[in-house]
């Protein structure tokens, strides 16, 4: 029986790793497909395209994959019409969150966002209710082991960069949001593609939450991350070490 039970238990995490996997890759294909109708299906002239692409191969999706998601989004009157909305609202603890969405249907995502603040113990506002507490910053990240500090720091400078912060868990460097493609392309051509190259909302002070409210706000953000419309989402808080292994945990 204890061997049928761990199977099953085996089982369910395997289950739960594929689901997960597959909201992925779904809306990896939801960018790529929103990148390539909103520009050119040429990733060399669309750098929107460039970046969902980058992300997505991070992510192990295959190249017929990503390229059947372009060809139908560049076909005429083909696929499904994405739109871009934010939301923004108040978790647990006062907390700040920002959450970006590709859907079909605004009602319905509206709807679900919605519900997820108000179960969870938050509130959803009016748009730039809490925007102005961060900053739309580009953020382009690499491995420790591409290039030492001094080496990063030289090449972000020459590219147009704001900040460097390098450490042993790798290299993150920052750059005004208009700057963002032309930073990414030129440490690319150093250093080859980066780990990861987005535009992110980072919030201007953070909250420091003890176990009971971090578990509280990290439950909210969990449940806006499994929704299939959202893509990201961005909060103003932050948990100490000791309190973020034991959620881990």
């Amino acid at each position: 029986m204890a061997g049928h039970s761990q199977f099953k238990n085996i089982m369910h995490r395997k289950g739960a790793q594929d689901a997960k996997r597959a909201r992925a890759f779904a809306k990896l294909i939801r960018e790529i497909a929103v990148s390539a109708k909103q520009g050119l299906p040429d990733p060399a002239a669309n750098p929107r395209l460039r970046a969902a692409i980058g992300a997505a191969l991070k992510q192990n999706m295959t190249r017929d994959a990503i390229d059947r998601a372009i060809k139908k989004a560049a076909g005429a009157g083909q696929g499904d019409d994405y739109f871009e909305v934010r939301y923004e609202g108040y978790g647990p603890a006062g907390v700040a969150v920002i959450v970006e969405a590709l859907t079909d249907n605004r009602n319905r995502t509206a709807g679900e966002v919605r519900s997820a603040f108000a179960k969870h113990g938050g509130a959803l506002g009016e748009t730039n209710s809490v925007s102005f507490m961060f900053a739309r910053l580009g953020v382009v990240r690499y491995p420790a082991n591409v290039a030492d500090e001094d080496a990063m720091l030289e090449a972000a400078i020459e590219a147009g960069a704001e900040n460097v912060e390098s450490g042993p868990d790798g290299h993150e460097v920052t750059t005004p949001m208009e700057d963002f493609f032309a930073v990414r392309d030129a440490l690319e051509s150093r250093f080859g593609a980066p780990e990861t190259a987005k535009i992110e909302w980072r919030p201007s002070n953070s909250v420091m939450l003890d176990e009971d409210k971090a578990r509280s706000v990290m439950k909210l953000i969990d449940v806006l991350e499994d929704n299939d419309d959202v893509q990201n989402v961005y909060a103003n808080f932050e948990v100490p070490e000791d309190v973020m292994e034991k959620l881990s945990g």
